[in-house]
């Protein structure tokens, strides 16, 4: 009885070798794609906040000017400065819409400013991940509705 035990045992102990390596094999590239994925939807999260915040800045930039001119150029100028300081490197894509700059003195406007981003993912090697991402922001600022225009 005892010699069929041990018979039975010895068996069951080959059969099962090399399983920790297909498993290993099949486990390891898995976890790291979930890792890689992990990485990649907490930098999107990241400049998607950047993102949001220059086209804050850019937008109360704009309704703080005079002029549509001014507005536009210091748009831009706060929603570069705002994504540098953030870290995040992209040239951004400013659109801005200033058509409530010809209301008249005391008509309640505002000037929305949309900021467009590129981000790089292709250094995190996640398998069907685009090289890049587009992100798009759109914030509003009132323009003061008693000050000249």
């Amino acid at each position: 009885m005892r010699r069929l035990v041990r018979t039975a045992r010895r068996r069951l102990r080959s059969g099962e070798r090399g399983s920790a390596a297909i498993e290993a094999a099949v486990g390891v590239p898995a976890f790291l794609l979930l890792i890689g994925l992990v990485f990649a939807g907490g930098r999107v999260a990241l400049a998607g906040q950047s993102v949001e915040a220059a086209a804050t800045e850019a937008a109360r930039s704009a309704s703080i000017a005079r002029t549509e001119t001014e507005a536009r150029s210091s748009a831009i100028a706060a929603a570069q400065r705002s994504l540098d300081e953030k870290g995040l490197n992209c040239t951004p894509g400013v659109a801005l819409d200033t058509s409530d700059f010809g209301n008249a003195v005391g008509v309640a406007s505002s000037v929305s400013a949309t900021v467009t981003c590129n981000l790089g993912v292709r250094d995190l090697a996640v398998p069907g991940l685009p090289g890049t991402i587009r992100i798009s922001k759109t914030m509003e600022s009132p323009i003061d509705t008693y000050r000249e225009r």
